[in-house]
């Protein structure tokens, strides 16, 4: 299984993630030529960075040739800026939620690259609201802020679809200490947003004194998580290093390992039975449990008491994932009680392949080892592929498994 583990040990902004996310990319030239032709006025910039001795790379993401900055606050009331995003810098044009939805509606990126971007944004401005006590639809950013980040979070959903990971796992996270200055003053560190954004996360602070994590880094890590913890055991590929724009005693990075997890372990399997619902609300909570992470779920025809014709609906999940499972059960089905097993289950390892035939490029899923390798061709290119050339499903499967393809790492 495809492991992503991301080590926040001096936090995460959306920079420091895009970062160590492109060094494990394949296309880094490909990447940076779509990102700095996203939307007008948008440069980003990979720039060499050594912090401590440990070499990496620095996101230099600027609007209109400007930088967005936040400030730390020393115990001497001295001011000390980094680049970070933060809401309400009354001296520029202001966006809310709506203009920022308008806009990554209007990016030339994938379907699943701008939902998960429309989450993440979402997830931000929920959180402004609630620091600041106020609706979400009154949430505005100050305007550079606001596509800085639009350029983070778009960057990591993309860097993210193209690593194509089966699980991401975080470490704790360090959020720093003292104080940030915002446009409203000085707030304690971790600002309220970040705060918000992290409740159910495992953090902790400690001697350095500034913003380690932003709310933007804070929604992606919480966004794309599916497990906080320790390294799992991994055969480790490649390791990417995410410089951020401070410097501290410690090397202040991210840094994304990218690996391979054991082809055994252990899963949790959900069942309820189920006679008084109507096919379409069993169609919502099986596409929810699927959204909110589920491996798999399905039904099974069953006969129930007093002769009524039901089923048995199944979610497979993640052990660590069984409880929120289990009550995603319990809130979206007609049940009052749900079955738990445990079970051992043995995997192949998968990779996407993209590889190019006369028809386009098509991404194609391999699955590998003990001796045994599969592969299959994603439906959505190949149906596009052949709509777009006017010929066969069938057509461009057969070209697509024929052409030789490189591994998405």
């Amino acid at each position: 299984m495809k492991t992503l583990y991301l080590e926040c040990a001096m936090g995460a902004a959306g920079d420091m993630l895009m970062a160590a996310l492109w060094e494990l990319a394949e296309d880094k030239a490909g990447f940076l030529h779509k990102m700095n032709h996203l939307f007008p006025g948008l440069q980003v910039q990979a720039e060499e960075s050594e912090k401590c001795g440990l070499r990496g790379t620095h996101m230099r993401v600027t609007v209109r040739g400007e930088e967005e900055h936040s400030h730390d606050v020393d115990g001497h009331g001295h001011h000390h800026g980094h680049e970070h995003e933060h809401g309400h810098h009354h001296h520029h044009a202001h966006s809310g939620l709506p203009d920022i939805a308008a806009l990554l509606d209007g990016l030339e990126v994938s379907e699943g690259v701008r939902a998960h971007a429309k989450a993440v944004y979402a997830a931000i401005a929920e959180a402004e609201a609630h620091a600041h006590g106020c609706p979400v639809e009154q949430v505005h950013f100050h305007e550079v802020g606001a596509l800085d980040a639009v350029a983070d979070v778009v960057g990591v959903c993309l860097l993210m679809e193209q690593l194509s990971p089966d699980r991401v796992v975080v470490s704790p996270v360090h959020v720093g200490s003292g104080q940030v200055q915002c446009a409203h003053g000085i707030l304690p560190v971790p600002a309220p947003a970040t705060a918000y954004l992290l409740r159910g996360v495992p953090v902790y602070g400690g001697r350095i004194r500034g913003e380690l994590c932003t709310p933007t880094g804070a929604a992606l890590l919480r966004h794309f998580a599916d497990a906080f913890g320790e390294m799992p055991v991994m055969t480790l590929l490649a390791t990417g290093c995410g410089m951020g724009a401070k410097d501290f005693e410690a090397a202040n990075c991210v840094r994304a390992h990218l690996g391979e997890t054991g082809t055994r372990g252990e899963v949790a399997e959900l069942c309820c039975n189920l006679d008084d619902m109507t096919p379409e609300a069993v169609a919502f909570a099986c596409e929810t449990l699927l959204e909110q992470g589920a491996l798999d779920v399905y039904t099974l025809a069953a006969g129930m008491k007093k002769g009524r014709p039901g089923l048995v609906l199944c979610c497979v999940c993640r052990r660590e994932d069984a409880d929120r499972m289990a009550r995603l059960l319990l809130l979206h089905t007609t049940t009052l009680g749900v079955r738990e097993t445990v079970c051992r289950r043995y995997t192949l390892a998968r990779s996407v392949e993209t590889r190019e035939t006369p028809y386009g490029p098509v991404r194609v899923k391999t699955a590998r080892g003990e001796g045994i390798c599969k592969e299959k061709p994603e439906y959505a290119d190949l149906a596009a592929a052949a709509r777009r050339c006017g010929t066969t499903l069938q057509a461009v499967e057969q070209a697509a498994r024929a052409a030789k393809g490189s591994r998405d790492l």
